[in-house]
This record gives C-alpha cells, structure tokens and sequence, in this order.
C-alpha cells in the first residue's frame, strides 16, 4: 500500500498546484483551505515551495526559492530583500535577528518566513518579474541544483554552466518528472576543488578525463545515492560511468526517470535515493540505464580528481580554497571576487538590500550563494577593491572572520521546524560569540567547520563537520532540557566520513564548555600544521571523549525547557517529552 503521502499528491502535484495556491490566496488566505483538507493541501503546496510553518504559527508559510547552482542574476537580492522587508515580517521580532530576513540555505538558495498565503501572489509577482521562482523547492521533487558556485567566473576543468542549465530548464522544468518517490538532490562539479559536494547527492558530476580511442576526454564521471539524515549518511558512490559533457544530460536524466518510476513509494523512512541504490546495487542500475534509458555505450569511470578536493576536506590551508570566503582571483585580468561570511545563514532584509546594493557599485550587479551558507560579490575590479572591503556592510559579514564564524552552520530548529527538538539559529550565534571571546586556536587554524542541526534529520550537515551539533533531550535536575549529541572528525573531499559520536545528551548549558575543552586538547596536542579533522583521525576515541567533557560555565543558554521558543505566541501542546518520542527519527522533508 503506497504511504498517504502518495494519496495526498495523487491527482495534483506539480505545475497545477499554483492555480489553487492562487485561489486560496484570493478567498481570504489560510481560511479559504478547508480544515479537513490542510494536511493534504500543504503537502501540494510544497512543490511551489510553500511550507505551513509549525504548530503554534497557524497562518504563516516559509517560502523556498530556487535558483540553480547559487547564481542571482543582477536585481534578484534587491526583490527578494524587498519581499523579506515587506512580507516577511512576524508577530513579534526574533530577539538575536529582529524582524524581516533572509535565510541563506546549504542548497545555494534562500527562504523567507512568516509569509500570509494571501500575499503570495504579489510576492510571486514581484520576485517572476525578475526571474526568481519559487517552483520544485520543496516538497518529493528535484529540489534546487547545487553546482560550483563560481562556474563561469574562474576556470573550471569541465564548464559545468550548459550542464547545469540544462538540467535546470528542461530536467527540473518537466512536470511529468514533478512528483517523485521522496526529494531529489543533483549535483554538478566542474572544478577540482569539489565545491558542489557531489558526496551528499542522489546523483552528483564530478569533473574526470578518460582516454578514448587515443584521445584525451574532458567529462564527468557519476555517482549516486549520496545523502544524510535519520543517523544513516551515505557517500554517494561510483557508479562507473564517464560521460562527455554533451551526453552528461542524458545520464542525469535517464537516472531520474529509472528512480521515478521504480522508487519506493510505500516507506517514506526507506525511500531515498540511498537506500534504492543499496537495494538495486550500482551495476544493474548502469545495466538498466544502458538497456532502457541511454542510447549511446556508456564508458566506464575515467580518471578522477578527488585526491585535490579541498571543499571541507580537513586539509591545510595551503592546500587549496576549503570554501569561498574571502578575496580571491576571478577570471579576467584585475577581477576578484569577496565572499562574505554569514555565520549561521540568516541576513535581515536591510543588510541585504545592502549587500545588493554594493554588488551593483562594485561588480557586475550578480552575486553567487555557497553551499555554506554564505554570498559572493562578484566581478570586483582590483581598482575598487579596497573601497569595497572598506564598506561598513564588510565590517558585519567579514571577508576574514574568525575560525569558529568561518565554519558555522544552522539549520532552521525549532524556531519554524515542526521536527527539530533544538532551537538552532540563535543558540548557534551565541555559542560563536562565545567561542570568539573564550577560546584562543592556534594562528594557522582558519576554520573550525561546527554544523549544527536540530534533529537527526541533520538538514545543517552535522554529520559532515569538524564538530558536529545534533538536537537531542536530556534530562536535567529533574527537567527535560534541549541537549545535543557532539561528533567530530565528519568531512567531504577525496575520502568523505561522518562524525564519530564522542558525547550524547550534553545539556545545552554544558555544550559550549565541551566543545571549548576539546579545542583546547587540539590546540594543545596537534602537531605544527595539522587540522582538526587529520588530528581526530590520529587521536584514539577514548581520548576524544575524555577530552570532550561537558561543563557548565558563564555561558547563558535561554529556552532550556522551551520545545517552542516563548518570544512567538505558539499554541499549546504536548510535553517535551512527548515530543521527542515523536519527532526523534522523522525523517526530513527539508
């Protein structure tokens, strides 16, 4: 029996969800929708990126945009700071972020929250007129494309920009392909620094040369089922195939018309594109592309680049860019591009409005997001350049942050999130100040990667981080508090791993004190030049533990004992403890 997910989509998903979304909106809003017919409506209006925020925020919507491999065209971050400015405005401000923002998403893309249903077609109006759409964002679709986020401004081996686009416009595009099993993620690598995290992706490109009949190819090969969530990550793996740019499409898409159609529809905990290719195995995969879905003879793998990905590979600094942070060369002589750091990905609409605005007087007007959370100005002649970095916006999102600052990330907790257990965002931006203030790292450590996630759905890449945060409960003088689970030694690169689990159910209030007690054995047992993720790999467990101790001190944690943050008006509703039971192994419909 297929899952009533299946039944809630069955005879509208996809393109023709937007004319009821439109209705709705034009009958009065959330009021119009008929009570008994919510759950199934919410679950539609995903595809179109629009999200019923958590029980308590009755009426309000989060909207997930999507713009292929992070590039805003000139003019698309003024709209949608606009729209954050005019739309997205709550109850009552959040107090770390006040009112009207931006959330910067690991997918390259953005969200906004608080949005009334009946102003959903203006905002549509407003963002379309500019080409930002908010279709297959969300919901069991393709969701937005991750891609070098600097393709067509540095060199690439392979150009991942036709690819991507194509992918994008005639892939994604195609309603008959709207509804799949559960979402589904593809990457496209065109650099050898591994930016696009081809690891975590149900199909990922990752550039690669082949010799065919004496010739010396430029081309991608393929891997598959990549993903985290649920405490059972998987590295996307080879799924030995070369392809040529000009037949990469037809892979891509041969791929997800073969999960479409034979993906499980039945458990929705099972059903990720990991755990079809566990149970079909890579080589009748390959063998059902080629008979049914490729007319051409796929080569198998070429020679690949992965031992010189740097992209949160735990390698030295000197080994290559490890993000985009930063000032950097960009093709064209006396160009540069400025990555600013966004620590936890949230940005209010008057910084963005801003950072739109020195794009324009700077560079080219085009900005590019990261799968870090973070924006690139682009196109910056060397001639401007020390006028921009001198920007009073540059001294609040800095080219050159601190360690703990450069490698944070959030995901959305608690705050609108119906299945974390922690909130994330604000908690995260007081741990980083916190860190800044009492913990003191060697000079040659640019980045402590700390990720944190509110739920094992692990949507903020906890399992991917030097330290990783996950949301728990504990037990606490006798009150259910939130907690996390702290990890480390997690990382992508040439050989990807997950955090190894050193501490579970550290009250929030000993967190911080934990992680600065293992920072300090790093610092103080590393050799000259090691990273924090080589040195976890040469330290035994037993020692990572010890080194680890939970520890209460002068930091503040507010919310303990909040499952729902007291600053928004939530509604009742069931204990905490009853909540973690519930929500603890939901599997993530991010």
């Amino acid at each position: 029996m297929a899952h009533k997910k299946e039944a809630q989509k069955e005879g509208c998903y996809g393109d023709e969800v937007r004319e009821h979304i439109l209705e709705f909106a034009e009958d009065g809003g959330y009021e119009a929708i008929p009570e008994d017919e919510r759950e199934e409506w919410f679950t539609r209006f995903k595809f179109w990126g629009l999200f019923h925020q958590r029980d308590g925020q009755e009426s309000y919507f989060m909207m997930r945009l999507t713009n292929a491999s992070g590039v805003l065209e000139p003019g698309q971050l003024q709209a949608i700071a606009e729209v954050a400015r005019d739309y997205a405005t709550g109850p009552v401000e959040n107090p770390e972020f006040g009112d009207g923002w931006i959330d910067l998403t690991t997918r390259q893309s953005i969200q906004l929250h608080w949005l009334k249903l009946e102003d959903v077609p203006e905002i549509w109006e407003k963002l379309e007129s500019v080409g930002v759409s908010s279709r297959s964002s969300g919901g069991d679709t393709m969701r937005n494309i991750s891609g070098s986020a600097l393709h067509g401004k540095v060199e690439e081996y392979v150009d991942s920009g036709p690819l991507l686009e194509r992918f994008q416009e005639e892939l994604r595009g195609d309603d008959a392909l709207a509804n799949m099993p559960r979402k589904f993620n593809i990457s496209v690598t065109g650099s050898k620094s591994g930016c696009a995290q081809d690891t975590l992706n149900d199909i990922g490109f990752e550039p690669a040369r082949k010799e065919i009949d004496g010739e010396a190819v430029r081309g991608f090969n393929v891997r598959i089922g990549g993903g985290l969530g649920g405490r059972q990550p998987r590295a996307a793996s080879p799924l030995d195939v070369f392809v040529r740019p000009e037949n990469a499409y037809e892979v891509g898409r041969g791929f997800v018309e073969l999960y479409h159609e034979y993906g499980d529809r039945q458990n929705r905990s099972k059903n990720r594109s990991r755990f079809f290719v566990e149970d079909w195995g890579e080589e009748e995969i390959r063998e059902t592309l080629q008979e049914e879905y490729v007319d051409f003879e796929l080569e198998t793998a070429g020679e690949s680049f992965r031992e010189e990905y740097t992209y949160n590979a735990g390698k030295p600094a000197d080994a290559g860019k490890r993000d985009h942070v930063g000032v950097h060369d960009q093709t064209g002589e006396g160009m540069h591009y400025v990555g600013l750091t966004v620590p936890v990905g949230r940005m209010p609409a008057e910084d963005a409005l801003e950072l739109a605005a020195l794009a324009d007087e700077y560079g080219s007007g085009e900005l590019r997001l990261t799968r870090r959370q973070n924006p690139v100005i682009v196109d910056v002649h060397e001639d401007v350049l020390e006028e921009l970095l001198a920007e009073p916006l540059l001294s609040e999102y800095r080219p050159e942050p601190s360690p703990f600052e450069r490698g944070a990330m959030a995901c959305t907790g608690t705050e609108f999130c119906s299945i974390a257990l922690t909130e994330t965002k604000a908690r995260m931006a007081r741990t980083l100040r916190w860190l800044n203030k009492n913990v003191d790292l060697p000079d040659d450590v640019e980045s402590i990667k700390m990720h944190y996630s509110g739920c094992t759905a692990d949507c903020g890449q906890a399992m991917t981080a030097d330290i990783g945060l996950q949301g728990m409960r504990a037990r606490k003088d006798g009150e259910m508090v939130e907690a996390f689970d702290i990890g480390v030694g997690g990382g992508v690169g040439e050989e990807p791993s997950f955090v190894e689990w050193v501490q579970q159910r550290v009250p929030a209030d000993e967190a911080p004190g934990a992680i600065k007690n293992l920072l300090e054995a790093f610092a103080a047992h590393r050799r000259e030049g090691q990273t924090f993720r080589q040195w976890v790999e040469a330290t035994g467990t037993e020692s990572l533990i010890e080194f680890c101790e939970p520890e209460e001190t002068e930091f503040e944690a507010p919310y303990m004992t909040d499952a729902k943050q007291s600053w928004y008006p939530f509604a009742e509703s069931e204990s905490l403890a009853e909540a973690t039971a519930k929500s603890s192994l939901v599997p993530s419909d991010d």
